[in-house]
């Protein structure tokens, strides 16, 4: 009984293998499959014309680093996407102190005029930046924590100081200090709003733009778009995943106008710190997944981790 046993699974085997042959292919008697070889994972599509670089805030790096570490930290962030043009966002007014109702403009007073609410610094900080934006061909936003400072005065007040720069492209608007303390998240963008800012930005450059900035879809105007970039700068993500699903449904949400994203606040260094490379990896991550993304930026309270101080 054994023998006819050991026959008969010899004859299987030999079944098996001429079977295998017919077929083309090969068996390894006794050897485990091959595991499959992984699938390369394709690099995402570099929109033309995306912005890469940094965010610049008078409070978010100390030491203030100078003008060239700006231009070699932008540059560095924008060589990490293939034919990005590298670009900043500078928070050129940023509100005086965490609820305001005034905001604090870190440039001189440019005419001695009176700007009700606003406080002035006695050396302009951003200038020397900008000079070197021009000369390197670095894109720069001039962003505005308004606080109770009214929006129009801010416009003209901003541009009326810093347009005369070939590397600036326009004017933003960071919601969450717009009427503060009024509204616990800030006032809520109306469409007609967001019109006459784009309108009278327009007026010192056609090819301006303005910048929305907020974490909420809700804050922002409801339809129009002319002129608009829908910045996000959500964070304390559990994961990668977890905030490029919420971008995605940013980027959707107001597709097809272009939207931007700021990434790399500490509460999420939990997580980001661990990737090879943090800048790369979240933005090529955002950029497969949200088509209408024209701006990527490093935020700099964390920027000395990924580019160290001088």
């Amino acid at each position: 009984m054994k023998a006819t046993f050991r026959s008969f699974l010899k004859w299987g085997v030999l079944l098996l293998i001429v079977f295998a042959l017919t077929l083309g292919g090969t068996v390894s008697v006794g050897a485990k499959p091959p595991r499959p070889t992984p699938t390369p994972t394709e690099p995402p599509v570099i929109p033309d014309g995306l912005r890469a670089g940094l965010r610049s805030s008078d409070y978010g790096l100390n030491p203030w680093p100078s003008a060239n570490w700006w231009v070699d930290s932008i540059s560095s962030m924008a060589g990490r996407f293939p034919g990005s043009v590298g670009s900043a966002i500078l928070v050129v007014v940023e509100i005086d102190g965490m609820s305001g109702p005034g905001c604090w403009a870190h440039f001189p007073n440019p005419d001695g005029a009176t700007y009700p609410g606003v406080r002035f610094d006695a050396e302009d900080q951003f200038e020397p930046l900008l000079a070197a934006f021009d000369q390197a061909g670095i894109k720069a936003w001039l962003q505005v924590e308004s606080s109770g400072c009214d929006m129009a005065m801010l416009i003209d007040l901003v541009l009326g100081h810093y347009s005369h720069h070939p590397s600036v492209i326009g004017f933003g608007v960071d919601d969450e200090w717009y009427l503060n303390k009024e509204y616990q998240v800030g006032k809520p963008i109306t469409d007609l709003e967001a019109q006459a800012w784009v309108q009278q930005v327009r007026g010192y450059n056609p090819e301006y733009q303005v910048f929305v900035k907020h974490w909420l879809e809700s804050q922002m105007p409801p339809t129009y778009r002319d002129g608009l970039v829908f910045i996000n700068d959500s964070q304390g993500f559990r994961s990668l995943d977890a905030m490029v699903t919420d971008f995605a449904a940013w980027g959707q949400h107001f597709y097809p106008a272009p939207v931007g994203f700021q990434y790399g606040y500490s509460r999420d260094s939990r997580w980001w710190s661990r990737l090879s490379n943090p800048p790369q990896d979240i933005g090529n991550a955002i950029l497969s997944r949200v088509p209408n993304t024209m701006d990527l930026y490093w935020v700099d309270f964390t920027a000395y981790d990924i580019w160290p101080p001088e």
